[in-house]
């Protein structure tokens, strides 16, 4: 796994600083703008909320963009979150290749 140096910016920066401040439209504008509440557009911003696939088709409309560019900065922040709050996903010993694609292992018991 390539370990990430820095914190990924959070989409919600993106938005603030790359259309808001330089477009100068407020939050309750863009929120209008984009169909969600101020509420909502104000958490993302504020780095306290995350882009849904919701949200995500609803920016790369209103700014040109892709879906996935907004779903791959949330996911790249959230994961860079997650390996740094807690090291305990590193306990998880790898599941050898063999037992992996071993049909007679995996089928011995029925998935409920």
């Amino acid at each position: 796994m390539r370990k990430m140096k820095r914190q990924p910016t959070h989409p919600g920066n993106i938005i603030k600083e790359d259309y808001l401040v330089p477009l100068s439209v407020t939050i309750k504008d863009m929120a209008e703008l984009l169909g969600v509440s101020r509420k909502t557009l104000s958490k993302i911003i504020n780095e306290s909320g995350a882009i849904t696939p919701d949200m995500a088709l609803r920016l790369s409309r209103a700014f040109d963009t892709t879906p996935d560019f907004w779903l791959n900065l949330q996911k790249n922040y959230d994961l860079w979150k997650a390996e740094t709050a807690s090291k305990e996903w590193q306990k998880v010993k790898p599941v050898l290749p063999h037992i992996l694609h071993s049909h007679s292992t995996l089928n011995s018991e029925p998935i409920a």
